[in-house]
């Protein structure tokens, strides 16, 4: 979703990659989830001060990586494969403008709103640093639900989110770490094959045809998009 500046426009001054803020979900009731107890935490609000990150656990059992921050359905969301999901504040921008409405940071259910790097290009594998300890790996893309739909109450939701193919990213935790608003994200390792988050997005929903190149990826997939890229790598139907 990110544009690129027109042919002939002045460049625009480089930005530094940095998070403008950290977003914590509480719980609330929703109609719109499967979760036991029909509780959800997608509605996250910035906080001020530092957040404790650490690899939850498996899914199942673990939930966010960010203390202090809900997860209801445990079977489908949190663990140690999805415990950081991050947005582009400049992809919440663009939706805020086709929307109508005002789109805070956390409003998807982002733990990292970002400024300066377009998340959803980001390859996987690729490692961030963000502040002095907390380091990351991207993993997958975020595959839009009914409770994202319910909770925005947009029309065709799903679908609208689906084919502009800018899903955010989700994050594993490879060295724990404390992250507040304002701290500098660094790419340690970003890697030479080509699917980024996106990339798998399109394969798994609107574009078919590149799943065989998926595999490029190779063991950087969380356990879940491997198992996807191994049975399309045999069978791309």
């Amino acid at each position: 979703m990110l544009r690129s500046p027109q042919e002939g426009s002045p460049a625009a001054a480089p930005v530094t990659a940095r998070v403008l803020s950290v977003n914590i979900g509480t719980a609330r009731a929703s109609e719109h989830t499967d979760a036991d107890g029909g509780m959800t935490g997608i509605g996250k609000r910035p906080v001020n001060g530092p957040v404790a990150v650490t690899a939850p656990g498996p899914k199942g059992t673990g939930g966010s990586g960010l203390a202090g921050d809900f997860i209801g359905d445990l079977r489908h969301h949190g663990g140690d494969e999805q415990a950081v999901y991050a947005y582009a504040r400049e992809d919440l921008d663009r939706w805020q403008r086709e929307l109508g409405r005002e789109l805070p940071g956390g409003v998807f259910g982002e733990n990292l709103t970002t400024q300066g790097i377009d998340v959803s290009e980001v390859r996987i594998g690729e490692r961030w640093r963000i502040g002095p300890d907390l380091v990351l790996q991207a993993a997958s893309p975020r595959i839009p639900c009914r409770t994202f739909a319910g909770w925005l109450q947009e029309q065709a939701w799903v679908k609208r989110f689906t084919r502009a193919a800018a899903p955010g990213a989700y994050f594993r935790v490879i060295e724990p770490g404390e992250i507040r608003a304002g701290d500098r994200i660094e790419v340690l390792h970003r890697p030479d094959h080509e699917v980024s988050v996106a990339f798998f997005f399109r394969a798994r929903t609107t574009e078919p045809e590149l799943r065989p190149r998926l595999m490029a990826a190779g063991d950087a997939l969380s356990g879940e998009e491997l198992d996807y890229a191994r049975r399309w790598a045999a069978d791309p139907s």
